[in-house]
């Protein structure tokens, strides 16, 4: 448990000192979405390849990737089932779903290095390779079959994927592992520094993303949905990880994958696709609080576990 905690407090305290920056405008608005796009766009994507070209296919644990995708559609499920719910306005179970679905990467490839090291990193990653792809495709799915009207032309999600610099990455680095082709060292060395530059700017952006005065707007929904969120999804991966015979570290990166809160770019594709954008911005303020607290009290009952 203190190692668990060890590793989230710096991520905590990060994020933190990213918010203070953004809300004391002592780095612009526009600056921020400078760095969350050459994050997005270069950053990330140096990290992603180069992790995955040096990781150890032959034993990578692929079951983890099919536990984070069977939950993922397991709470998408769970969210469709709002709908039936009195009272829930159409937009509001699209942007439930999406929050049910999206994981804040960032933090999960921190908390992963920070306990396992280059395992841990190389772990999220294989599930970030999984778990990216199927969150974009479910989240704009379920947002515009529940938006009242139309935003704009309707978008393509697989057309969408193929571009994404992430998903890219991901194919990339796949390649050059499952082809066994190793990065020569002058490749290999530049990646590393601007991986090493993603994970700071990224748990930097999260905390300057989280809007804290949502917190004040949220009510019994915000909450009720943020547990669901926070709670389900970690009891999914989990159940589905011992179905496949997981243990050890994979199982736990699992869970500090599927016990994130959501990400922080979900506002932007809720405004964007007709969905209910301040009840977005509402989930991601609750459940990035809420989950300080969950996230250290799942791994301990994880921990409990035989196979852990």
């Amino acid at each position: 448990m203190s190692g668990f905690l060890y590793a989230l407090l710096p991520v905590i305290a990060i994020v933190a000192f990213g918010h203070i920056l953004a809300a004391r405008r002592w780095i612009p608005t526009e600056s921020w979405r400078a760095i969350e796009r050459l994050s997005y766009v270069v950053l990330f994507p140096a990290l992603i390849v180069r992790t995955l070209a040096n990781a150890p296919f032959e034993t990578a644990p692929w079951r983890l990737a099919g536990a984070l995708i069977l939950a993922q559609f397991a709470l998408a499920g769970i969210g469709l089932l709002a709908r039936f719910l009195p009272g829930m306005p159409r937009p509001a179970i699209g942007s439930i779903v999406q929050s049910n679905v999206r994981w804040n990467t960032m933090i999960g490839l921190s908390i992963g290095s920070l306990l396992f090291g280059q395992e841990g990193l190389a772990l999220v990653t294989i599930a970030a390779a999984a778990m990216i792809p199927t969150a974009n495709v479910l989240s704009v799915y379920a947002l515009i079959a529940h938006a009242d009207r139309p935003h704009g032309p309707a978008p393509k999600p697989l057309l969408a994927l193929l571009r994404n610099p992430i998903v890219i990455a991901c194919v990339a680095g796949l390649t050059l592992a499952a082809t066994n082709i190793e990065l020569p060292d002058l490749l290999d060395d530049c990646l590393r520094i601007l991986g090493d530059a993603a994970l700071a700017l990224g748990l930097l952006s999260a905390g300057a993303g989280v809007d804290l005065s949502a917190l004040r707007r949220a009510g019994p929904r915000t909450f009720t949905w943020s547990l669901v969120r926070l709670l389900g999804l970690p009891a999914f991966a989990i159940g589905f990880a011992l179905l496949l015979g997981l243990t050890g570290t994979p199982l736990i990166v699992v869970l500090i994958c599927a016990a994130t809160p959501t990400a922080t770019s979900s506002y932007i594709l809720a405004r964007e696709l007709g969905g209910d954008a301040p009840l977005a911005a509402n989930l991601i303020a609750v459940e990035t609080v809420i989950a300080m607290i969950t996230m250290p009290l799942l791994y301990l009952l994880v921990m409990q576990l035989p196979a852990a």
